[in-house]
């Protein structure tokens, strides 16, 4: 697999040595739970996800790490998996684990990284993300890189003892090479 290099951050493989650190952004539920669904894994079955994710493309597992390019430091990951069995498009995730990082671009950044990546090396037309519709800096981030609101499910995500309404954004190949050029 290959690094991706950016202004700010880097996309790199996961290596084992940040499995744990992974991992406990995972078991965190103040980091995963306000917008999505929380449940924690073992740390065996953890590393078995990642390190069989290249082998199954609906993997919801990390795909790369997120690295801060000045330090060194991993700050999160993001991850694309096949969303839909008959439809041909992947949808888009991300984790900024380390919460000091977060509102300086570096998942903007990422996501975008990891969207022209995925369009210059899959035969896709198309890039989807799934984000729920009171993740407001999710919703700013994805809508920023030049995603579209296709459509809202209702009620379609079960967490914290209710279903919440996700919104469905897309980004074509033609849409992205018009307003990422360089990408």
């Amino acid at each position: 697999m290959t690094e991706i290099e950016g202004a700010a951050v880097r996309l790199r493989p996961l290596a084992p040595k940040d499995y744990p650190a992974v991992h406990a952004w995972y078991e965190d539920p103040e980091l995963v739970a306000p917008y999505d669904r929380f449940a924690p894994d073992s740390f065996d079955d953890f590393v078995r996800s990642v390190e069989g994710a290249g082998d199954d493309p609906t993997s919801l597992a990390p795909r790369f790490a997120i690295e801060e390019r000045s330090t060194g430091a991993l700050v999160g990951v993001v991850g694309h998996y096949i969303a839909h069995p008959v439809l041909e498009y992947l949808d888009v995730w991300y984790l900024l684990g380390n919460r000091a990082v977060r509102g300086k671009g570096y998942g903007r950044e990422a996501v975008g990284l990891l969207v022209g990546h995925l369009f210059a090396t899959r035969a896709i037309e198309r890039v989807g993300a799934s984000v729920d519709v009171e993740n407001t800096p999710s919703n700013r981030l994805v809508a920023g890189l030049g995603f579209r609101v296709e459509g809202t499910l209702r009620s379609a995500l079960y967490h914290h003892g209710r279903w919440h309404d996700v919104n469905l954004y897309g980004v074509t190949r033609s849409d992205w090479a018009q307003s990422h050029p360089a990408i």
